[in-house]
């Protein structure tokens, strides 16, 4: 099975800085870190109303990385321009609402294929790989493929809730779910990853699927790395997804 990549989401220590203003914690210093520490890529999602990454992140982001940035960004017109300006390795379009706290779900591809596909094209002629984040959801998956977008990423968020409220029949079902809806986007030749709320109980059963090449791990590393470190967290990370990789 092919070594599985470990994509870190540092919007959150943009959250620890905003709380207070000013400078520090430095998330392009955390990108870094890292980065160093053996992060296959860094993820950062500018909301539009820059909650926690700002303008100024991204462009440090771009002129400080040697790993690929995944720019995560609604579908609007300022954040197209933004990426278009840029040209990251990577975009991931997310759902997008001022009130949530977190991203809540997968974006509904198939109720706006039209215009999703024409928001995509320009991304794609620019040399940006773009990422579809989703629901596992076949109807979802069929219309990210025919919109031509080459990877999606499937939203754990329902399975990492269900395992802390100890709703173990929901969290076998989602996984299951996720488990069926990886081999048939493999199948359609869409690059297959996973992400939102994954911990070091949740990450093993996801990192052992074959058809999915890479996890975007953000809140829960930025939290362990208080106690543990950024490094040491991060290593524990991989320690786990190389086992499930390896059975």
């Amino acid at each position: 099975m092919s070594k599985l990549r470990l994509g870190v989401n540092i919007d959150h220590v943009a959250t620890v800085r905003n709380a207070r203003g000013g400078n520090t914690p430095d998330p392009v210093r955390a990108a870094k870190l890292a980065e160093d520490a053996g992060a296959d890529g860094i993820t950062a999602h500018l909301r539009e109303d820059r909650r926690h990454i700002g303008d100024a992140d991204i462009d440090a982001l771009m002129d400080a990385l040697t790993v690929p940035l995944n720019f995560e960004m609604a579908a609007t017109d300022e954040m197209q321009k933004i990426a278009l300006r840029h040209k990251p390795h990577a975009v991931c379009i997310v759902p997008e609402k001022r009130e949530e706290r977190t991203t809540e779900g997968g974006l509904e591809v198939a109720r706006e294929e039209n215009q999703l596909a024409h928001f995509i094209a320009p991304l794609r002629d620019a040399g940006c790989r773009v990422s579809i984040f989703i629901a596992a959801d076949q109807r979802q998956i069929e219309a990210a493929h025919r919109i031509g977008a080459q990877v999606i990423e499937l939203h754990t968020g329902a399975y990492c809730d269900a395992h802390a409220e100890g709703d173990f029949a929901t969290r076998d079902a989602e996984l299951e779910k996720m488990r069926e809806m990886s081999t048939f986007a493999h199948s359609l030749g869409l690059e297959v990853h996973a992400g939102h709320g994954l911990t070091y109980d949740t990450v093993k059963p996801v990192a052992a699927f074959p058809e999915v090449m890479e996890l975007n791990i953000g809140h829960f590393l930025i939290g362990e790395s208080i106690f543990r470190g950024l490094q040491p967290a991060m290593a524990e990370m991989r320690r786990l997804m190389d086992e499930a990789r390896e059975v």
